[in-house]
């Protein structure tokens, strides 16, 4: 993945639980092909990488851009 700008940016640990995953894929969902999304978080977000694998396959690239232990960053690409 390319070095570029986000299109959004995502600070995990500010959104409420119930709601978290939908709105961060709520969020992919409007971005536009090519553009990057940053999250971030307090925790690896594991479970939210293989949520994505299973209802956005093929239409992602993840990479992390720190891993922990107090902070994990990922940026989210739309292919």
């Amino acid at each position: 993945m390319k070095k570029q700008e986000f299109a959004a940016t995502i600070y995990a640990p500010e959104i409420e639980p119930r709601v978290r995953h939908p709105r961060i894929l709520d969020t992919f969902d409007e971005l536009e092909s090519g553009e990057v999304m940053e999250l971030t978080n307090d925790h690896d977000p594991r479970p939210l990488h293989y949520q994505f694998m299973v209802e956005r396959e093929s239409q992602f690239e993840w990479e992390y851009l720190e891993k922990g232990p107090e902070q994990w960053r990922v940026a989210i690409a739309k292919k």
